[in-house]
């Protein structure tokens, strides 16, 4: 049994990098973690917008939809959702590529979880502003294929803090791929771990300025942070993060005890 806290903690990201995987292999292994031991812990099957038509489904799935190319591809999107056989969509993904009119977010009417990746440039304030106006959630890009695409501790801290100030509730896509922060052993990337993430989110809503919250994404020490974990009550301030191995987070929740095996 995956315990109540870490409900829906991972979002199924099996076709994105560095996974890879194919849509219809990434759909059939979603579908045998939905009916296993470990199905509480798993979120939607996140699936690329103009893909989703590519799914044929024996079972009703949830899925995520991105949409990369920005909020006017959305309600298109969501309309060849509606026609895909079993797929039932419960969020929405939404980059703003530059050029893009924030108020293009205002056409978003659909009710359901809209997440708005919040840019890393000089935009990040005023998408901010308008996640908060229109009622969306955020989403942070905390990792990647590049050393370039992981933001280090101040930034994620900031952006956490800023989150809470709102009372945005945001999810996290990439890069998180172990409990703790460490360091990438194959390319030598620095790594946010999830456990800094919950760790931070559960501070920031607490009252925790940016400083302190960088001195907790910084915290490499896994069994110190799961001692922590497993003393917090009530809801888990953080929504999600999306992770192309559902395997790797929920071994490192079995290892620490946090979870019971599976």
């Amino acid at each position: 049994m995956i315990p109540k806290f870490f409900h829906r903690l991972c979002d199924d990201a099996a076709v994105f990098p560095p996974g890879n995987a194919p849509l219809d292999v990434a759909a059939a292994q979603h579908l045998e973690y939905r009916a296993s031991s470990s199905a509480d812990l798993v979120g939607p099957l996140v699936v690329p917008m103009d893909r989703v038509n590519e799914l044929v489904l024996g079972a009703r799935m949830e899925v995520a939809l991105t949409a990369p190319a920005g909020p006017g591809s959305v309600e298109a999107g969501l309309r060849v959702a509606d026609r895909t056989a079993g797929v039932t969509v419960v969020a929405v993904e939404v980059a703003v590529p530059n050029g893009t009119s924030i108020d293009a977010l205002r056409t978003i009417t659909q009710d359901i979880d809209i997440y708005v990746e919040i840019p890393r440039d000089s935009r990040r304030d005023d998408i901010f502003d308008a996640v908060d106006e229109f009622g969306y959630r955020a989403k942070f890009r905390t990792g990647g294929v590049t050393a370039d695409q992981y933001p280090d501790e101040r930034e994620l801290a900031a952006s956490i803090y800023e989150a809470a100030r709102r009372e945005v509730h945001f999810k996290a896509t990439a890069g998180l791929h172990h409990a703790a922060r460490n360091t990438d052993p194959d390319n030598g990337f620095e790594q946010h771990g999830f456990l800094n993430v919950i760790l931070a989110a559960e501070a920031a809503h607490s009252g925790a300025r940016v400083g302190e919250l960088e001195k907790i994404l910084a915290i490499r020490d896994a069994d110190v942070l799961a001692a922590i974990v497993a003393g917090i009550e009530g809801q888990r301030a953080f929504a999600s993060f999306g992770t192309c191995s559902i395997r790797e987070p929920l071994d490192d929740l079995v290892r620490l005890g946090l979870v019971p095996p599976q």
